[in-house]
């Protein structure tokens, strides 16, 4: 093998009699999940350093390994730079068999499967490398075997080959997109913990340009790392952010016109090509009424490494300005403070956290055994106590045990005992509406009030929908018809929990979904307002998408999970969305389960159903919930059993960020009332009980 790979160099060197070949030694590729690292040291190259004009040409190497899928190889440039060659690829096949990876190669290898032979592009450009460095110095060839499954590898050698006519860096030095600037001072950006690192962020506000030397809107500390489970394969990372003082504390700021907070996220999106479909997913639930993370679309830098498009988002936290419900503390462990709020998901447990609890309840699909686990996100896994644990599980299994019950739909004592229908209902349309493959099973949110403010369990914030919109390629992830949460992959672990084809069978649901449908349809959700909104966004992005795409050249490439076809252009990756969502859409007005008749629902204007109002009796406050969408001239008035009015108030000044409206009705007597909410065009009301 040695005397193919002296072959190999051979090869080489007449392919360009002009570039200058360097040979590394191999060896040993251990499997404990660190890199391994394989030193070459060169000191004959010209001091001037690496361009476009003579540079870094390609790299190639010779690896054995019974499942190269385990592999992950990068290499590091003597300042310490890094780019990745190849990550992940293969599956279970054999062998990196004399392998060339070089920027004017036509197939990504991505595509190749093992063994891979021949030259293929990287998943980052060798012309990043080629940025003025000094090229004489240690070059290091990182080699990871990410998984313990006894597939011993081994590093045959390598070469790295140097001429003229090298492609160079991105240039980057100004976007219409705010920028996000972070310095590692020298350190490597972990998975867990977080380490101080210096941010900036230049934020010239709308229709301004922004430059890298511009004075930031944001200068100061963050704690970062990666994030995310499965994305964590791909060469573009995802990062988590805690903004911080100089003495690493937490350090609350508003960033980018979001409310002040110290939690952030910068999702990558990497799979995504359009760079818009998590986004997508939060604009719809904003548009129903409910709280979505707050987002803005940014090009991000660190080390002076431009890294692409991202978005810039809030993380699902508890807060008056994110999930609005009651702060709880170590000692709420009995009457109403032990009764909210929470936050719990159905989640993988890698990341953060993991701890929870099993339901009593498998998904209907189970035939290896399947569960549904909760975990706890707010309180934190290390900071609930045993009291908190056991009130949110017993409510939760109160909850899953009336529904999966004889009366599970009556309208008091069924399921709506313990859960507001309309978050319901809006949570199935999102994920409906995007055939979400990891729907329901996967990133799902629920939280809990405190009793004294409403006390029901709610669906959401929604959250990660990259691969969602038509853009996974299996589990009928690519079928535009059908349902999502008949997720038809009994052999994956991750399984739907019975609620959603149990809701169905409760008849008021059912037609209380189909009137919301028809009414979104009507007013908000047309097909003008989803090609307004992807139309819009795709605008704002043409220009950081296409530096984006130069630095990760995946366009017309597979990307896991990317279905075929696969657009060959922004614009084409921007059609085929909007070709999903109108075909979608029109399977979904065909085919949407329910009834809307009025008569059934109540005596409001369009039948969609009456306002949900708590608690009654009330005697501070009372918390209003309707699935309607309100225009800004909402009035919201008190009126008697004679239709006598008490009072009327400005309905955008009573608006919580879910959607709901607060009323204080400590001065209003004793008795039954009437709440109207009108806007000129739509009108709902409910009965509500006041006692003194």
């Amino acid at each position: 093998m040695k005397k193919t790979f002296a072959a190999f160099v051979l090869m080489m060197t007449i392919f360009s009699l002009q570039a200058q070949i360097f040979s590394g030694t191999g060896g040993l590729v251990s499997e404990t999940g660190q890199a391994n690292m394989f030193p070459l040291t060169i000191t004959s190259l010209p001091t001037d350093g690496l361009n476009n004009g003579f540079g870094l040409l390609a790299v190639a190497f010779n690896i054995t390994h019974s499942r190269v899928g385990d592999l992950q190889v990068s290499l590091v440039a003597p300042d310490g730079k890094t780019i990745a060659l190849s990550l992940n690829n293969g599956g279970d096949g054999d062998n990196y068999s004399l392998t060339r990876f070089s920027d004017n190669a036509t197939q990504h290898i991505s595509t190749g499967w093992a063994p891979f032979s021949g030259t293929w592009l990287p998943e980052e450009r060798l012309g990043e490398l080629n940025n003025g460095q000094n090229g004489n110095g240690t070059w290091k060839l990182a080699v990871t075997d990410v998984v313990a499954n006894n597939q011993k590898g081994n590093l045959l050698g390598w070469s790295l080959t140097f001429g003229p006519n090298a492609t160079s860096p991105l240039e980057f030095t100004s976007s219409n997109l705010p920028i996000v600037i972070v310095d590692t001072y020298g350190q490597t950006i972990p998975d867990d913990p977080k380490i101080m690192v210096g941010m900036k962020i230049i934020d010239n506000g709308p229709g301004q340009r922004n430059f890298l030397t511009d004075t930031p809107a944001y200068d100061g500390y963050a704690g970062f790392e990666l994030r995310g489970s499965t994305s964590q394969e791909f060469p573009k990372k995802s990062y988590g952010i805690e903004t911080w003082d100089a003495n690493g504390e937490d350090l609350k700021v508003s960033l980018l016109g979001m409310p002040e907070e110290s939690d952030w996220i910068l999702n990558a999106n990497y799979t995504d090509k359009t760079l818009m479909r998590n986004t997508l997913a939060y604009q719809l639930f904003q548009e129903m009424g409910h709280y979505a993370t707050r987002y803005r679309h940014v090009e991000l830098v660190i080390n002076n490494n431009y890294r692409g498009v991202y978005v810039f988002s809030e993380k699902i936290k508890r807060d008056k300005d994110r999930v609005d419900i009651a702060k709880m503390k170590e000692t709420d462990n009995s009457g109403d403070a032990l009764t909210g709020g929470y936050i719990f998901k159905i989640d993988k447990t890698t990341g953060s956290g993991g701890d929870g609890w099993t339901s009593n309840y498998p998904p209907l699909v189970h035939p290896l055994n399947q569960t549904i686990f909760f975990q706890y996100e707010y309180p934190k896994y290390n900071k609930i106590t045993p009291q908190q644990k056991n009130y949110i599980s017993d409510y939760v299994n109160s909850f899953e045990s009336t529904l999966k019950g004889p009366f599970f739909d009556h309208p008091d004592s069924g399921w709506r005992k313990y859960a507001v229908e309309n978050t319901f209902i809006d949570y199935f349309l999102v994920n409906e509406i995007s055939k979400n493959v990891d729907g329901y099973r996967l990133s799902t949110f629920v939280h809990k009030e405190r009793d004294s403010r409403g006390g029901k369990l709610r669906m959401g914030p929604v959250w990660d929908y990259d691969i969602a919109f038509r853009n996974a390629n299996y589990c009928a992830g690519d079928v535009v018809t059908g349902w999502a949460y008949q997720f038809p992959c009994s052999s994956d672990y991750w399984q739907v929990p019975f609620w959603w084809q149990r809701l169905l069978q409760d008849d008021l649901y059912a037609d209380h979904l189909k009137c919301r449908w028809e009414s979104l349809r009507q007013n908000h959700l047309t097909n003008e307002w989803f090609d307004h909104f992807v139309d819009s966004l795709a605008l704002v992005l043409d220009e950081g998408q296409q530096r984006n795409f130069v630095k990760w050249p995946i366009l017309g490439i597979y990307v896991w999970p990317n279905p075929q076809p696969i657009p060959t252009s922004y614009a084409g990756e921007i059609q085929a969305l909007k070709n999903f969502l109108h075909t979608r859409l029109a399977w979904l007005d065909n085919n949407m389960p329910g009834f809307c008749n009025p008569t059934l629902i109540g005596e409001n204007d369009d039948g969609v159903q009456n306002l949900v109002i708590y608690p009654s009796p009330a005697q501070e406050r009372i918390v209003i919930e309707s699935n309607q969408l309100w225009d800004d001239q909402l009035q919201i008035s008190l009126t008697d059993l004679s239709g006598k009015v008490f009072g009327r108030w400005n309905g955008n000044l009573l608006r919580r960020d879910d959607g709901s409206f607060v009323l204080d009705v400590q001065k209003i007597p004793a008795g039954m009332w009437i709440v109207h909410m009108n806007d000129g065009r739509n009108h709902r009301s409910g009965r509500v009980v006041i006692s003194r």
